[in-house]
């Protein structure tokens, strides 16, 4: 009996080495996880006295190894303890690794050295269809520019341009003499450039100055007059309906005239074929209606030719207050029925212009503007997010989902049965995988351009190694002993 449990302890010591020797050899495996030997001594029935050791089983350590960088454009990394990756044999056959070291292979499958295909969901962001993630290829569709945003202050100092000849205008005031207190007849006047006051009558004709004297205005200012002059006091020439104007020339809009738009504004957009075009917009100061304090049109052109405006046969109309908020429609929608070029036809191109946020303060015209829109370009790279999405990068600088990848886990991972190449196959003793996204339902998120390394303890290791080989060295004493016990046995008489 000694002999056996002795031998016993040889065997399970040996093994204890073997699965040492195991994570030691792998410890610079990409996603290796180490393992452990169990002992269990073993009884024979009604026996008080053990048979020796067996062991019991081999447990591995699923804790999560260090995450490296490494700047590898298809190296995954599950930054977390849940999770496995789900891989697809070339027999469609389904195995679990933590390894996360792919590659493109030539028919542009993300894949691993054995082969092994990475899966998750295809087809997009919210694909729920799972399949092998593959690199795309060819150019990205172009997207014809639907919305375009304008956000901008328009200067409030700005002169108003006229559309139509205005002919002067006088300023008109009516004063009460000091000595009768009887209103006079409203006195029109002119004021130069020197602020000299020049005198009319209604029709415009030049007219004698008022009175010399003192006079009250009909906003209640005092003033004296002396030849027609303002000596003392004053009245205000900005008052409703006592404002000069100058004579102005009418400048009918014309995007060749610069003088008949206040601001301009071209912003790039694109056609159904990805196209580039220059939309224009012109804005132009207008005298605002009645009760309106500031009033701007604008006016559109596509590469140089004219834009149908909106329903309502004029240009856009754009309001502001006295605080310089805008109280018009903040939206609008321009159609060019034929964007495209000669020998490429393209879809009508409708935009939905919005020009909210938009202000009008005394300071310079500070426009930012968005759209939409963007041509065709080429693949140029791919990038793996924390929740797993894969990100291809074009250049015309937009991205596009092309999938997401998928991880597996397991009630016991235990129970999963190791096949080689660092990857597990799914057992009754597992329990069946539970499939999700990374970051949902508990799984651990990713970590692109990285990897996770072996979580072999080195120091551990060699400890457990002394530890196995004085086990061993300890039963093979035990046998030595119990051969010294024969032979003395064996010898007596």
């Amino acid at each position: 009996m000694g002999f056996g449990q002795g031998l016993s302890g040889l065997s399970a010591a040996a093994q204890n080495l073997d699965v040492i020797g195991n994570n030691i050899a792998n410890s610079a495996t990409v996603g290796f996880k180490s393992s452990s030997a169990s002992f269990a001594d073993v009884y024979a029935a009604n026996s008080r006295v053990g048979l020796g050791v067996q062991v019991s089983g081999i447990n591995q350590r699923f804790s999560v190894g260090n995450v490296k960088v490494t700047g590898g454009q298809f190296d995954i990394a599950i930054d977390g303890a849940k999770g496995l990756f789900r891989l697809q044999e070339k027999d469609g056959s389904l195995v679990y690794s933590r390894n996360g070291e792919f590659f493109a292979d030539k028919n542009g499958y993300i894949v691993n050295a054995q082969g092994q295909q990475l899966t998750g969901y295809v087809g997009g962001a919210d694909s729920t269809t799972l399949g092998a993630l593959t690199v795309p290829t060819g150019n990205i569709a172009p997207r014809a520019t639907s919305e375009a945003t304008t956000k901008a202050n328009f200067d409030a100092n700005a002169p108003i341009i006229s559309e139509v000849d205005i002919p002067e205008q006088l300023g008109a005031v009516t004063l009460t003499p000091a000595d009768t207190g009887v209103p006079d007849a409203p006195a029109y006047y002119r004021v130069s450039s020197s602020g000299t006051l020049s005198w009319f009558d209604a029709a415009g004709n030049a007219t004698s100055s008022p009175a010399n004297g003192k006079y009250t205005s009909g906003n209640g200012l005092q003033v004296e007059l002396t030849g027609g002059q303002i000596i003392a006091g004053s009245f205000d020439t900005n008052a409703p309906n006592n404002a000069y104007a100058a004579a102005q020339t009418g400048r009918p809009f014309s995007p060749t005239d610069p003088k008949s738009y206040t601001h301009s504004l071209p912003i790039p957009v694109y056609d159904s074929l990805g196209n580039t075009h220059q939309l224009t917009q012109y804005f132009v100061k207008r005298d605002g209606a009645a009760g309106l304090q500031s009033q701007w049109d604008v006016h559109y052109t596509l590469d140089g030719l004219p834009v149908n405006e909106p329903a309502g046969g004029g240009p856009v109309q754009m309001v502001f207050d006295s605080a310089g908020r805008m109280i018009s429609a903040a939206e609008t929608t321009i159609v060019m029925n034929a964007p495209g070029f000669a020998g490429a036809p393209a879809e009508p191109l409708a935009i939905r212009l919005d020009y909210s946020g938009s202000t009008q303060f005394g300071g310079g015209f500070t426009p930012s503007f968005t759209q939409s829109g963007y041509p065709t370009g080429e693949y140029s790279g791919l990038s793996i997010a924390a929740t797993g999405e894969v990100i291809a990068a074009y250049t015309n600088g937009e991205t596009q989902i092309v999938g997401v990848v998928a991880l597996g886990d397991f009630r016991n991972l235990q129970g999963l049965k190791p096949v080689g190449g660092n990857a597990w196959i799914e057992t009754s003793e597992s329990g069946p995988v539970l499939v999700g996204r990374p970051g949902g339902n508990g799984l651990a998120v990713l970590k692109g351009q990285a990897l996770e390394e072996s979580n072999v303890d080195m120091s551990q290791e060699l400890v457990n190694m002394i530890v196995a080989q004085r086990t061993y060295q300890a039963n093979a004493q035990s046998i030595k002993t119990h051969d010294q016990v024969l032979q003395t046995l064996i010898t007596m008489r």
